[in-house]
């Protein structure tokens, strides 16, 4: 019964993404042997007529068991709710003023749609070192949000978007352990941009557009590898005040190209740009929005496009039509000095909410000496010095501490992760409020990627993986890993053409 028992974990464990439809699993072989071997044993004559009798009930039991996990489809999704009165508000129009605490239903529902959108970036990389296509996307993009199991979201990816290999960020990019099964040498999936339906739009009140970077799961090393030094946005981004900083690293992730590279020829910030042009000539003639999200690393990207968008000017249509352009982040660090948060909400008007755990160490870097705690003395004096940041947009913080599911002590890591924030949001009430999940959002999920929740939830740590990782029986009855036909160089024919418009090529 103990081989049988275990069996049933692995059918459970063995989930392709934390939405995957139970009755799509099969057991490989090896477990389908173990369920056989543990019948023969149950039944051998060995044992006595009862003790047959009754492991004979709780084999009838387990199997029927499995047989109701495999067919049990998965819960039906929330529709999108009617929110095209007050979409402008949701999105910031007002700074957020008397929506957070309390929280407004309707922002709350918001924030987690964004948040997992943040989160398939997660749920589709390839991360296994041991996969030829590790630092890729495991989905094409036609399929991206039905494999997923995200239909009901109402979006298709219009475009996948891939950065170059940065020294200064080593953590952020994955590579493969067989060298000579490379898909790139030099390019990692960091992102996609998509567009919402009709049928989603109207219930929005426009047509929008979003764009989701990847970030670093819950690793927080990443930090270390700042050059933590404020460089000058410009000539990198077009900006005629020398005087807006950003942190380099991020500057040159955002803005590096690989000429050689099929998939990053076009640096990241041509990729966006390109994109977001396309789409708002295709939609010229409906209200247009642009909203950007990422949890960590991918919150400094979201920032940094933000602000290039609207210094392009891609945020003013024809006839000064304006594109609102928002940004929900997840858990990010500092971006830039105090110029460039002034000119990206004053000059630009950009809207930024920044969701992140007190007790996580990123928010508070770069810039752990000078920043926008310190006295405002000494913050006004340090202007100057390359090592002085400030956060941009509205707070929200949130404290894992409130939740009763998670525990208290969790590492930085936990701290740092994108699920567990999603997991605060859904029992997030306002500040001094209790605990209570307001959508009855899985709890277990917490525990894709770390181990976060208490031992009384019974949830094994970081059980999201690949069923066999990833192997399939070839035509000779081998196991091998299957091609992915559909990994192409996806950038649109008339990228050229958009970016010759906007000067950057």
């Amino acid at each position: 019964m103990a081989v049988m028992a275990s069996t049933a974990n692995m059918l459970i464990a063995f989930q392709p993404n934390n939405n995957a439809n139970l009755r799509k699993l099969q057991p490989p072989p090896s477990i389908s042997s173990s369920l056989t071997t543990a019948r023969k044993s149950i039944n051998s004559t060995t044992l006595c007529k009862a003790t047959t009798s009754t492991t004979s009930t709780n084999n009838s039991s387990l199997s029927s068991t499995i047989t109701e996990l495999q067919e049990t489809p998965s819960p039906p999704k929330q529709p999108q709710p009617d929110i095209s009165s007050v979409w402008r508000k949701l999105h910031g129009e007002d700074n957020w003023v008397g929506l957070l605490d309390p929280m407004d239903p309707r922002l709350r529902a918001e924030l987690i749609r964004y948040g997992e959108m943040a989160q398939a970036c997660y749920d589709s990389f390839d991360y296994d070192p041991y996969s030829k296509y590790c630092g890729s996307c495991r989905y094409p993009r036609e399929e991206f949000f039905e494999l997923l199991d995200m239909r009901h979201l109402g979006y298709s990816v219009s475009r996948y978007i891939y950065a170059t290999a940065n020294i200064n960020l080593p953590k952020f990019f994955r590579r493969s352990r067989w060298p000579h099964k490379l898909w790139s040498q030099h390019a990692n999936w960091a992102g996609y941009v998509a567009v919402s339906d009709d049928e989603t739009s109207k219930k929005l009140g426009r047509r929008d557009i979003t764009i989701a970077w990847r970030g670093t799961v819950t690793h927080v090393e990443w930090v270390a590898d700042l050059m933590n030094y404020l460089r000058p946005i410009s000539p990198e981004v077009a900006c005629d005040d020398p005087e807006v900083k950003v942190e380099a690293g991020f500057l040159d992730l955002y803005t590096d190209r690989e000429p050689s590279c099929g998939y990053c020829k076009y640096s990241a910030r041509q990729q966006v740009l390109a994109e977001v042009k396309r789409l708002i000539e295709k939609y010229e003639d409906e209200e247009v929005s642009v909203t950007i999200t990422g949890h960590s690393l991918g919150s400094a990207m979201a920032i940094l496009s933000a602000f290039d968008i609207a210094e392009t000017g891609l945020n003013v249509k024809k006839e000064n039509k304006s594109v609102h352009v928002s940004v929900i982040t997840f858990s990010g660090p500092r971006v830039g000095n105090l110029r460039f948060k002034e000119r990206l909400e004053s000059k630009h008007g950009v809207k930024v909410l920044r969701v992140h755990n007190t007790h996580d160490m990123v928010p508070k870097s770069p810039g752990f000496l000078i920043n926008e705690t310190s006295p405002e003395w000494l913050f006004k004096l340090a202007q100057g010095l390359p090592w002085s940041y400030t956060h941009v947009g509205v707070d929200l913080e949130l404290d894992h501490k409130n939740s009763p599911y998670l525990n208290p002590n969790g590492d930085s890591a936990c701290a740092h992760n994108l699920e567990a924030h999603l997991h605060l949001l859904d029992g997030y009430h306002g500040r001094k409020r209790e605990f209570e999940s307001s959508s009855g959002r899985d709890v277990a999920l917490v525990n894709k990627d770390c181990d976060f929740l208490r031992d009384e939830e019974s949830v094994p740590p970081a059980w999201r993986q690949d069923l066999n990782r990833g192997l399939v029986r070839g035509p000779h009855g081998r196991w091998m890993q299957p091609d992915r036909p559909t990994l192409v160089h996806d950038h649109p024919q008339d990228t050229d053409l958009h970016l010759n418009q906007l000067g950057l090529l």
